[in-house]
């Protein structure tokens, strides 16, 4: 039986009610009751794993693990053997996690596939759900592992990295009763998807600021990641007047404020954050000789990103030199923007428009595993609204009317989905 009980011998719950019901449930597995951690190929990952399993099951599927520990259902066609529109998300999290990052993707995948079963409706087409087993890459530093897999782009060379405590992933893996050599089984034909579709919390708060409950995704934002060092002269803080100072801080303080208004100014959506910042020698008294900053730059154009960090790296040199201070930035992340099917994103919109709601297109400041599958499928994603724009954190809340219509929009798509000319065939 599921953590919902002898609920569905009375009366069966919404699809809202289903998925809330079980994303409460899937939460209670956590490394620590009082903060949310689900980590890749840990215990409490393969318990995960099992009632997500068993949930597939449930619901009409087909159900396995794959050889890098993603789960797997299959919902067949009106024939076996076709095709399949591929549903998912990831069920790993960060730590001190919300719960609805991931997980509603997955469930209220399952939730819909239930729904045909239960009405004993098959389609020309199979269905797919994925629970991708490790998206977050808090384990390992590697992220999309268990969708690179699917897609076939897992590099097999992080099986040597090391966890904190020193476990590598090939014995993590081991433990977890997988093999490491088979983990390219799990790597699936282009021929196979007609599409993957992802339904996900929006982890922003435009949404709720438009007063809307779901939204179509136009692009996953590419993203370009920077470490920045600038060296100046250590001093006495009461000693060297302010004219003749080299203050490394105060020169990556202009910086910072320099990338907030090139990034502000910009009128296509452009996002630059300075995450991280220190000061060496770091004491109360001495003038900063040296200072580090992270650069994160996003936008849903590769050339528009590519033009901007080069804009605010000139930018950022000029403020050294007229300083005199010394700059020094290492690019440590790039990761290509990937557009949503145009013919995908289509259906995705008439589904919302049929089910009453106002459209609203937007596109994804955060990576999602759909940046993976776009290697071997067209990609479409609903996003749903999340209070106060919250994710990654416990504050992380989905209002179950707005599950409710997650999951009325994923069903009306499955339902009336079209195979559209893939632009990887």
């Amino acid at each position: 039986m599921s953590e919902l009980g002898t609920a569905n011998e009375t009366k069966q719950p919404s699809l809202g009610e289903e998925i809330v019901a079980r994303i409460n449930a899937l939460a209670a597995i956590s490394e620590t009751p009082e903060h949310l951690a689900r980590i890749f190929l840990t215990e409490e990952h393969r318990k995960a794993a099992d009632l997500i399993l068993a949930w597939m099951r449930e619901a009409g599927m087909s159900a396995h693990l794959d050889a890098i520990g993603n789960v797997c259902g299959r919902y067949e066609g009106d024939r076996p053997g076709l095709p399949c529109l591929m549903l998912g998300s990831h069920y790993d999290t960060v730590r001190d996690a919300g719960k609805w990052d991931g997980p509603l993707g997955v469930i209220t995948a399952i939730a819909c596939v239930a729904d045909l079963n239960r009405r004993g409706k098959r389609l020309p087409f199979a269905v797919e759900v994925v629970g991708f087993a490790d998206e977050e890459g808090v384990r390992f530093a590697s992220t999309l592992l268990g969708s690179r897999a699917v897609a076939g782009t897992f590099d097999e060379s992080v099986l040597n990295t090391r966890d904190r405590t020193g476990i590598s992933m090939r014995d993590a893996l081991i433990q977890f009763g997988l093999d490491p050599d088979h983990v390219g089984k799990a790597a699936r034909a282009r021929g196979e998807l007609l599409g993957y579709v992802e339904v996900h919390i929006e982890q922003g708060p435009v949404l709720e600021q438009k007063g809307l409950p779901v939204g179509v995704v136009t692009a996953i934002a590419g993203a370009t990641r920077l470490a920045a060092e600038i060296s100046g002269v250590a001093g006495h803080a009461g000693t060297v007047p302010m004219a003749l100072r080299r203050d490394a801080l105060t020169g990556v303080a202009e910086c910072i404020i320099a990338i907030e208004e090139f990034c502000g100014d910009d009128q296509t959506g452009l996002l630059g954050t300075v995450g991280c910042v220190s000061a060496m020698p770091g004491a109360t008294n001495v003038i900063p000789g040296k200072a580090s900053f992270t650069i994160d730059i996003r936008s849903q154009s590769d050339a528009h990103r590519t033009r901007a960090v080069a804009d605010i790296l000139q930018r950022i040199e000029a403020i050294a030199k007229r300083r005199a201070l010394t700059l020094q930035v290492e690019v440590t992340h790039e990761n290509r923007s990937v557009p949503c099917a145009a013919w995908l994103t289509s259906q995705i919109a008439d589904a919302v428009t049929a089910e009453g709601f106002t459209l609203f297109e937007l596109p994804s400041g955060a990576g999602h595993d759909g940046m993976a599958m776009a290697d071997i499928a067209d990609i479409g994603m609903i996003f749903v609204r999340c209070r106060g724009g919250i994710s990654h954190n416990p504050a992380e809340h989905v209002e179950l009317p707005d599950a409710e219509i997650g999951a009325r929009v994923l069903l009306r798509v499955i339902e009336n989905f079209k195979p559209g000319k893939s632009a990887n065939s």
